[in-house]
């Protein structure tokens, strides 16, 4: 499984970003540099990686460091799964 492909697939499908998460790369800033994450979508975004990745987001298993960039969030689920 390619997790960065997946994230940035669920980002995509989440943001309606409409094919524009291709071009994301671990550096990619996420949290205030693409518009359509706002607080709404945060909660969107976990819930749908969940789902998809079927693993299970505490309040406190986060921040903001989290959607900081996209290899952040990548590495936020690559240790949920390992856990």
């Amino acid at each position: 499984m390619d997790v960065t492909q997946e994230v940035k697939a669920v980002l995509d499908e989440v943001l309606s970003l409409n094919g524009r998460s291709a071009a994301f790369t671990r550096e990619t800033h996420l949290l205030g540099a693409i518009p359509e994450l706002d607080s709404m979508a945060v909660v969107s975004l976990i819930t749908r990686l969940e789902e998809h990745f079927g693993l299970t987001v505490d309040d406190d298993d986060m921040d903001g460091s989290t959607f900081a960039t996209v290899g952040a969030l990548v590495d936020f689920v690559d240790a949920k799964l390992a856990s």
